[in-house]
């Protein structure tokens, strides 16, 4: 029997902490380990290849620290990494360990919310060119219509703490505009990146009251709880002792530290890491 390990949450930055936080709310029994790569965020505008080389040198440090299993709490990574590090990089190097995405979780039940079936989708420019999520939610629910609005400047807005700020409501209300004149008929819109629900206050504010807003933390960690249910053999490899560590790739991690308890909902401490090393 291998050494029991955490799970490992990885993202771009601070935005997968949103989904971090509602697993620990659902699954608060076991360890925890949080990887944001500060350092070289933003992804969302990076090319394929680089985003690859960023995510597998990421996923390959948490396997190093022991995570049998690994999430990507990150809509780009999952959209423009996961598949090949899955196919390709883990087979030979890593059989026994998993990793998993945020989007399938996510594509398997959109299509419960809406009464219309038509459905707007916020995201990155990686994850909207990517098609991810016109493929995936083809697949679960080929009746539904999807709309897809890039949002580039969101992230830096919030990675940089400036999203409660008055200025981030023009931009909060130019992509919501862009993605409403697509079709008068959305009555759902999905938040595609683990950093938008910093903007969920702002984002409803610029929307009708009939339309819903849905975040992808609550999702993951119920299929995430159910995927543990049906293997064992993986749920029988953690550790189970509470714990939670946060890393990141920023080296000024009192200023990581600041805005990711906005994320968490709890203060953390984190130290600094160099990916690229292990």
């Amino acid at each position: 029997m291998k050494q029991k390990g955490p799970i490992g949450v990885f993202d771009s930055g601070i935005g997968g902490l949103t989904v971090l936080r509602s697993i620990v709310e659902q699954l608060p029994q076991y360890d925890y380990l949080y990887l944001g790569d500060n350092g070289r965020a933003p992804y969302g505008n990076r090319s394929f290849n680089t985003i690859h080389q960023y995510t597998w040198e990421c996923v390959q440090w948490m396997f190093a620290q022991g995570c049998p299993l690994v999430i990507l709490a990150c809509n780009t990574a999952s959209a423009k990494a996961l598949r090949t590090i899955q196919q390709q990089d883990m087979p030979g190097r890593h059989p026994d360990e998993r990793v998993l995405g945020v989007i399938r979780p996510t594509a398997e039940v959109i299509g419960n919310y809406t009464k219309t079936n038509h459905i707007g989708v916020l995201g990155t420019t990686g994850t909207v060119q990517s098609g991810s999520y016109l493929l995936e939610i083809e697949h679960f629910f080929p009746e539904l219509k999807v709309y897809q609005q890039a949002c580039p400047l969101w992230v830096p807005i919030i990675e940089s703490g400036e999203y409660l700020k008055p200025g981030a409501d023009y931009y909060v209300k130019q992509y919501l505009d862009e993605l409403l004149k697509q079709s008068a008929d959305i009555d759902t819109i999905l938040l595609a990146c683990t950093h938008y629900p910093l903007l969920l206050q702002k984002i409803k504010q610029h929307l009708p009251e009939d339309i819903k807003v849905v975040g992808q933390g609550d999702i993951v960690a119920h299929s995430l709880k159910d995927y543990l249910s049906r293997h064992p053999e993986m749920e029988q490899r953690l550790a189970k002792a509470g714990s939670r560590q946060f890393f990141t790739t920023m080296d000024d991690t009192p200023e990581f530290d600041k805005h990711a308890s906005a994320f968490f909902g709890t203060s953390i401490q984190s130290v600094y890491t160099d990916v690229r090393k292990c």
